[in-house]
């Protein structure tokens, strides 16, 4: 199956926090998506392995996913090697996807840096055909995404572009609240311990985040993101979005 759009990940939640909305967006539009998880999150001091399996599950599920993958890579000690990259090359190949969203450039956690750097490689190398990579025990062909694109994490980044989801913004935030043991929770639930994306105001600033966004181009809710070393072109000036300039 090829997709249109990978959204890729260094945790479960990752890409539901930072582009869901983007992807429902193009998924009503007929386009097929997909979430490539790089690891499962076993660090998190709330929930586990198998929590956190369930939960993204729910996640795609409500996202209406095409696909979804998690490579098991050692979570918050993944190396940018060759032993990490080859496994995002096999995806790559395997579902051909025009379009990739890789993790922010920099942010809180270490790990999304540094997964950013590993898919952009990946991305590139996808594209050699010297690179031997198989599935299925056959040899797979060599692809490279049209675009690589970085969404934005925890950290403010300024985007290079904006994309309105205010049509549904309330399926983004139900697909967050999926991962119950991470999102909303009380200290003493049992889960885990009160951590910094546990708290109650956790989500009322990622919906306010993603207010603040859609007002820079005239919209309720939208999501940002950053080009990946290529220029953007467009055929013609119909699809922007213009705010009412005051």
């Amino acid at each position: 199956m090829k997709l249109d759009i990978l959204a890729i990940g260094a945790h479960p939640d990752d890409v539901e926090l930072s582009c869901s909305g983007t992807l429902m967006i193009h998924k009503k539009k007929g386009y097929k998506t997909g979430i490539l998880d790089l690891t499962e999150g076993e660090l998190g001091s709330r929930g586990n392995k198998e929590t956190r399996r369930e939960e993204s599950r729910n996640a795609s599920n409500m996202m209406q996913l095409d696909m979804r993958m998690n490579l098991g890579f050692r979570d918050g000690f993944f190396a940018h090697d060759e032993a990490h990259i080859l496994p995002i090359i096999q995806v790559l190949r395997q579902y051909q996807p025009d379009i990739v969203l890789a993790t922010a450039p920099y942010d809180r956690h270490p790990d999304h840096g540094r997964s950013s750097a590993l898919i952009k490689d990946a991305c590139f190398l996808s594209g050699l055909i010297k690179i031997e990579t198989h599935h299925d025990g056959k040899p797979q062909a060599a692809w490279r995404p049209k675009r690589v694109f970085n969404y934005i994490q925890d950290q403010e980044i300024e985007p290079d572009f904006i994309i309105d989801i205010s049509d549904v913004m309330e399926e983004k935030m139900a697909c967050i609240q999926a991962y119950k043991t991470q999102f909303n929770s009380r200290e003493n639930d049992g889960i885990g311990p009160e951590t910094y994306i546990s708290s109650e105001s956790f989500l009322t600033r990622q919906q306010g985040r993603n207010a603040l966004m859609g007002k820079r181009i005239g919209t309720a809710f939208a999501e940002g993101f950053l080009i990946c070393n290529q220029s953007l072109g467009m055929r013609d000036f119909s699809g922007i979005i213009l705010p009412d300039i005051v």
